[in-house]
């Protein structure tokens, strides 16, 4: 088998299954979408020989921002899902409708004949007025026009003023060799507002103190996004494709 296709947790648990060696299987392309891939499994791949190419797309529109094949540009950019395809337009902008500048984070809204026109047995419509479809999720383009997706808007939290999106965190985290797994959360707090919650899934036989986790964050991330709280669990509630549900890690931490 030389090519897959799948969502990140698949290929996560590819690479922690007993004896595998992608060597073994002549393996040189995974593709994936569906979940937000860090830059730490990117180049965990990169580095046997076989590039991670990273896609986005949702239901709506199918795939409409995808990676080139070439693993020096799957380094250079690893967490990005790349550049938008053929007679798709994707922009991204603040809330009030205006484009946001390189580097900066905005709405991903899309264009094009691959959009739907409106839900089947629905009044309301999936597109704007403008005719550009929202997806809900915030992005940031690079000076090439790269798009690397920050978060889902419902995801983001706000700590002290500031906006704090979990796949930031997250990403760094699981470049600590000791986590298989993490998702982060926003939870009430009385004096921030809210603060970082983070579950974290271990490598099996693998330990790490608190205070551990949070130097290892102190390296990447300003102190406001830093987990107030880590929580080491044994898996992290998934749907069937793969996605974490925060919802019930939400729930869970409210209902406690």
């Amino acid at each position: 088998m030389s090519h897959i296709f799948c969502v990140p947790q698949m290929a996560e648990g590819l690479r922690h299954a007993r004896n595998f060696a992608p060597d073994r299987w002549a393996l040189k392309a995974l593709f994936t979408g569906g979940a937000p891939n860090p830059a730490a499994h990117i180049h965990w791949w990169l580095d046997r020989g076989v590039a991670m190419v990273d896609g986005y797309g949702m239901t709506e529109c199918g795939t409409i921002l995808g990676m080139p094949l070439s693993a020096r540009i799957v380094r250079e950019k690893a967490g990005a899902v790349g550049l938008p395809g053929p007679l798709t337009r994707v922009r991204l902008v603040d809330e009030d409708g205006r484009e946001v500048p390189h580097g900066a984070e905005g709405e991903v809204l899309v264009h094009g004949p691959n959009v739907i026109r409106g839900y089947w047995d629905r009044e309301d419509s999936a597109l704007g007025a403008d005719g550009w479809l929202r997806t809900g999720d915030v992005g940031r383009a690079d000076i090439d026009g790269y798009i690397t997706i920050v978060d889902r808007r419902k995801d983001m939290f706000i700590s002290g003023g500031e906006n704090v999106y979990p796949v930031e965190i997250e990403s760094v985290m699981a470049s600590h060799p000791a986590i298989r797994e993490v998702a982060v959360i926003g939870v009430p707090d009385s004096r921030w507002g809210e603060v970082g919650r983070a579950f974290v899934v271990l490598v099996p036989g693998k330990s790490i103190a608190v205070n551990e986790l949070a130097q290892h964050c102190e390296t990447s991330l300003a102190r406001y996004k830093i987990p107030k709280t880590f929580v080491t669990v044994d898996a992290l509630p998934r749907t069937a494709s793969g996605k974490v549900m925060k919802h019930i890690l939400r729930d869970e931490f409210l209902t406690a």
